[in-house]
């Protein structure tokens, strides 16, 4: 994976902007999981985000601006418990305290780092009108779709966006736990 990092900025950098939407999910209890699930969701979910930022701060820092977004989930910020998201969690919680570790050291180089951390968006193919007609459990009561967490990377990755930094944007339709 370093190999291939290194290789994509080399042939299609530097990059300013790193959006770190990947890593698998693994909802299982812990007395179910195997060191093979903990080892996907970490490597998948913090790993890489920590390899993939290794990869395209140093152009970042010598321009003097960037723009990372990471993925969280719902709760990460404040490592809210949900049955059944031991190991994921525990990934999205400790990507969330990269992100502002990382925050604070980049802030300086004009660096910002937050974290977008999408609800239930059970069909993510959907768009917003799409979302709309149909209902959901949270507040808002319908569907998320991707065009409503697109809305938030957009917002954080924009220029005029330097001073927020190491924030977490939770787009869940107000949705503040988990649907069992």
């Amino acid at each position: 994976m370093i190999a291939a990092l290194d290789e994509a900025v080399r042939t299609h950098g530097p990059f300013d902007t790193l959006v770190h939407g990947v890593g698998p999910i693994v909802v299982k209890r812990f007395a179910r999981a195997s060191l093979e699930d903990y080892r996907e969701v970490i490597d998948g979910n913090l790993r890489s985000a920590v390899l993939a930022a290794r990869a395209t701060l140093p152009a970042m820092r010598e321009s003097g601006f960037g723009r990372i977004v990471f993925f969280g989930m719902v709760g990460s910020s404040e490592t809210r418990p949900f049955r059944g998201f031991t190991l994921y969690q525990a990934a999205k919680s400790g990507l969330v305290a990269f992100a502002r570790c990382l925050a604070i050291e980049e802030a300086g180089n004009g660096i910002t780092v937050n974290v977008v951390s999408p609800g239930a968006i059970r069909d993510k193919s959907i768009d917003r009108t799409g979302a709309r007609a149909r209902e959901a459990r949270n507040p808002r009561g319908r569907a998320g779709s991707y065009e409503d967490v697109a809305d938030a990377v957009r917002f954080l990755v924009a220029a005029e966006r330097d001073f927020v930094t190491g924030s977490v944007i939770e787009v869940t339709g107000g949705l503040q736990t988990a649907q069992d």
